[in-house]
């Protein structure tokens, strides 16, 4: 196939990454955003791979599924990964960034490339015969959402993500919160705010009761599980969150006469560590209820909210019904997709996604085979996963050990059976090195 140029959808992580990897492989590429001329429901500004959700990339520690993840990504050539390294803040053993530091900075890397021109247009038709990589997110705009379930000869797929709120840092009571983190894992990067029984019982009625905010009807839907509204678990019983993102176990309050009864995590979310975000508090409370009932945590009574907790609509497709393993469409060899759009749920394994399709693209323009990763890598599973579960119940799926194939000696302990997944995992993609590029 001659060398042309290629179009790319979408500029959040898949978006980036793509078009970076296919950039530097000396092929031109038009980048089209839509942002700022046309906002989404979730993003703030208009800098390229802006995170919305969260700041944390989740954990760095090599015997996760998460670190292993990054692991594979950096040898690969990961430019997020090089972006996120120097904006980096503390979170302990996780990966997190100050977002918008870390969105300016892939944005320039992006612009000060030769072979991208980035488009600041909304791109809501797909042309029948250019090379076209979709990785608009779960955010897509409804006219490219129609043009790809007519690709697919389906409806998409719909779940609803909902986004946690944020403090000034100055504004958390320390009399009522400690540094730490559970089990000891990492520094104390984590703000804890312990409630006792008396204060959760009253915060948990007050949840449970409180003024919602739809935004769409939910009654034929359903939320992803690491993204389910925190009024949404209270109801499913009163301890429930006590056993979820306000368990207290693994903390020890320095000041405190004993355990708490639940304990609410702050996370740094920018560089000069100004602002924190309630961790697992992702909500759809209307605003006037976020702001009187997570008051009702001490820690939280002066609280300057600078975001509060929003829902919105996330897009994505049946991958398994519509794609090859190397992200490639089955009845389009000239349309690709990446990112969350495909049913990966996370920042990393959106952001992986894109350079695999990158890969590929550059491989179908070069008339080389597709790369298609051994299912003994973490991304290699994940892929595999998503275009190859059931196509009558696919959901998203984030990176997890569960995906692997078994060991070929079985391992019973699980940290050492963990590890042995990662010195495989890490041997395999080693094989793959050759693809790096050299960001410096």
């Amino acid at each position: 196939m001659i060398l042309s140029k290629v179009n790319i959808f979408g500029g959040g992580l898949a978006g980036c990454e793509a078009a970076f990897r296919i950039a530097s492989s000396g092929i031109k590429v038009d980048l089209w955003e839509m942002r700022p001329e046309t906002p989404s429901p979730a993003h703030q500004t208009g800098n390229l791979a802006e995170l919305v959700c969260s700041n944390s990339l989740k954990s760095e520690l090599l015997n996760t599924a998460q670190g292993l993840l990054k692991q594979e990504m950096r040898t690969l050539g990961s430019l997020l990964l090089f972006c996120a390294d120097e904006a980096k803040v503390p979170a302990g053993s996780a990966l997190a960034v100050d977002r918008k530091i870390f969105s300016e900075l892939v944005t320039q890397r992006i612009i000060a490339h030769p072979n991208i021109n980035l488009i600041r247009k909304e791109a809501d038709t797909i042309p029948d015969d250019e090379i076209t990589l979709i990785a608009t997110g779960p955010l897509t705009s409804e006219k490219l959402s129609r043009e790809i379930a007519d690709l697919g000869g389906q409806e998409n797929l719909y779940f609803f993500d909902a986004i946690a709120p944020s403090v000034t840092a100055e504004s958390i009571d320390r009399k009522y919160a400690y540094k730490g983190s559970r089990y000891g894992k990492g520094s104390d990067d984590y703000y804890n705010c312990p409630l006792n029984k008396e204060q959760y019982e009253e915060f948990y009625q007050n949840l449970v009761e409180a003024d919602i905010s739809e935004g769409h009807s939910i009654d034929k839907k359903f939320f992803f599980q690491s993204c389910t509204p925190i009024e949404i678990m209270a109801r499913r019983g009163k301890d429930t969150l006590r056993f979820g993102p306000m368990r207290p176990v693994g903390l020890v309050d320095p000041t405190g006469d004993g355990p708490a009864h639940a304990v609410l995590q702050l996370r740094q979310e920018d560089k000069a560590g100004q602002i924190y975000g309630l961790v697992g508090f992702q909500t759809r409370l209307r605003w006037g209820e976020q702001d009187r009932i997570f008051r009702l945590i001490p820690a939280l009574k002066q609280a300057d909210f600078v975001r509060y907790g929003v829902m919105h609509r996330n897009t994505y497709i049946n991958s398994p019904q519509m794609l090859k393993p190397a992200l490639q469409c089955k009845n389009r060899e000239n349309i690709f997709f990446a990112g969350q759009i495909t049913g990966v749920e996370g920042y990393m394994e959106s952001a992986a996604t894109g350079i695999i399709a990158g890969i590929n693209i550059v491989n179908l323009l070069k008339g080389k085979e597709p790369l298609v990763l051994s299912e003994d890598t973490m991304l290699g599973a994940l892929i595999q996963f998503i275009t190859s579960a059931s196509q009558e119940n696919f959901q998203p799926m984030n990176a997890n050990f569960g995906l692997l194939p078994p060991l070929e000696k079985a391992v019973k302990n699980k940290a050492k059976r963990y590890e042995a997944y990662c010195e495989r995992a890490l041997t395999n993609i080693m094989k793959y090195s050759e693809l790096f590029i050299e960001l410096l």
